[in-house]
């Protein structure tokens, strides 16, 4: 299994009435094969996972693998605070088709760097996927340190690691980890550049919901290690990067949808809609002239 360069972690469209869109899912799953994304995550944290009730989890899910069709890898959003609960979603992504899951380090419950690796051991061994690891401490209030990272990655089941920090010793330190048979993912759009250009195998990106095409380039151009054209992309991208910073993931890019046709910019509660003004207009001007660039390749 392939799961390398530019890689999306889907947003999950919303009805006006709060149901699952899975036409609209289906417009974004296109969009992103026809842009050259590499593999695609369900119901992660960008895809308010944990505002999913399980038979909608299961629906997305079963839509995704049916709808890829096995064209690139579809990776599984199953982290729980709990292990236990964890284990179980694993085991149902499995059957549901998945070719992989992304477990999130526990949130909230702050275990220790032992109580990590033994969480993630006992998913590798009971939930019947390849596991990538997934280390975001701004939302889970713990960190995962590369240490630990290091005694996990040799588990025949353990293939990689989504890693968000994008200070410069992380990035060095998880680039000494990556091998044949163990990957690392950059979960930083703002950094992503600097993670692949040290050694990250590329990135799970949110603008790529948006950009797919341009995101794939700049994955191609930094795994591949040519600085110029990684800085000539990147330069494209920027300023669609910062609108996007305006609010809290998936707010911002949720209401990028509307302008491409691909669905509403509604998230569910606690999440709020992007209120019109000036963070709005600034993140539709980005768009607008992104694809000014595209019409004009």
């Amino acid at each position: 299994m392939n799961i390398r360069g530019s890689i999306c972690a889907l947003v999950t469209p919303f009805t006006a009435d709060g149901g699952l869109d899975l036409p609209a899912f289906g417009r974004l799953l296109d969009y992103q094969l026809e842009g050259g994304t590499r593999g695609v995550v369900v119901a992660g944290s960008t895809g308010e996972a944990h505002m999913l009730e399980p038979e909608e989890f299961d629906r997305l899910l079963t839509f995704a693998v049916r709808h890829v069709n096995g064209r690139v890898p579809v990776i599984a959003g199953t982290g729980e605070a709990g292990t236990a609960k964890t284990v179980e979603a694993t085991r149902r992504a499995q059957a549901l088709g998945a070719d992989a899951a992304l477990v999130v380090v526990p949130y909230y419950v702050r275990p220790t760097q032992e109580g990590m690796r033994r969480h993630f051991l006992e998913v590798a061994d009971h939930g019947g996927l390849p596991l990538l690891l997934y280390n975001v401490s701004i939302r889970t209030a713990c960190d995962m340190l590369p240490e630990t990272v290091a005694r996990l990655r040799d588990h025949p089941s353990i293939i990689g690691i989504k890693e968000a920090r994008g200070d410069a010793e992380r990035i060095r330190a998880l680039a000494e980890l990556a091998g044949e048979n163990f990957v690392y993912l950059s979960g930083d759009d703002a950094t992503a550049t600097d993670a692949m250009l040290a050694g990250a195998n590329g990135t799970v990106s949110v603008v790529a919901n948006l950009v797919p095409k341009a995101f794939r380039a700049l994955c191609d151009a930094a795994v591949g290690g040519d600085r110029e054209a990684t800085a000539r992309c990147f330069a494209v991208l920027e300023p669609l990067l910062k609108a996007l910073n305006c609010a809290p993931n998936p707010i911002a890019v949720k209401a990028g949808l509307p302008e491409l046709g691909l669905g509403l910019a509604l998230p569910r509660l606690p999440l709020v809609e992007l209120n019109e003004g000036p963070e709005r207009v600034r993140l539709r001007q980005a768009l607008s002239s992104l694809a000014s660039l595209a019409t004009a390749a």
